[in-house]
């Protein structure tokens, strides 16, 4: 956890504690201190707050994607500014959580993020619609009922498996389907495909589920 706000720190570790699955295993309060733990041991998620006293959270994120390129990043952070958001998701966050919802749920959307969801709050989603390329034409993206089934799910939460279940078809198929809609909206990770088909109008419109 990247954090520099004690209290907040404080709290994630309690809510942390309570559970028999996570285990918080290095703390850092600026941007300095957490590159110096990026030469040790990945671990599967980091949260990462944006303002930090010597610098943004944006560059622990992109150094962590190098350094780590198989932990899940997530963003925990009072800014609401979309262009942050956009910055944080071309970093290599696929979360983004605004800390009025935490941590009493924290727990949840680390477990959601580690298998393989993309936690955003509706507020972050709404400012994705209006700060990305507003006044550009939407093109016209031809889902099938099935990707458009999957594409649903994933905007909801739903990890791979869960999904296979719902639809009654194997994993591996479900694989196939969100790699023809990551193809087909020209994205490479689950925020973004969900952050561009809101923006679309491939999810109902602007309100997030």
């Amino acid at each position: 956890m990247v954090e520099d706000d004690a209290r907040f720190r404080l709290a994630v570790r309690r809510a942390v504690e309570t559970t028999d699955d996570i285990r918080l295993t290095a703390e850092a309060d600026c941007c300095a201190r957490a590159r110096a733990l990026l030469d040790g041991p990945a671990p599967d998620v980091l949260l990462v707050d944006l303002g930090l006293p010597d610098g943004s959270g944006v560059s622990v994120i992109e150094a962590a994607r190098e350094h780590w390129p198989t932990c899940a990043i997530m963003v925990a952070t009072l800014f609401d500014d979309a262009r942050l958001v956009l910055d944080s998701v071309r970093a290599g966050a696929t979360g983004y959580l605004l800390k009025e919802s935490l941590p009493a749920q924290i727990a949840g959307h680390i477990r959601m993020l580690h298998d393989g969801g993309s936690p955003i709050s509706p507020m972050i989603a709404r400012h994705l619609l209006t700060e990305i390329a507003p006044d550009t034409p939407l093109p016209h993206i031809n889902l099938s009922a099935q990707e458009q089934n999957v594409l649903t799910l994933i905007s909801q939460g739903h990890v791979m498996t869960d999904i296979a279940e719902r639809l009654a078809v194997s994993p591996w198929t479900v694989q196939t389907y969100i790699r023809r809609i990551y193809q087909k909206l020209g994205v490479h990770s689950r925020a973004s495909a969900i952050s561009k088909a809101y923006r679309l109008n491939l999810l109902g419109g602007s309100e997030q589920p």
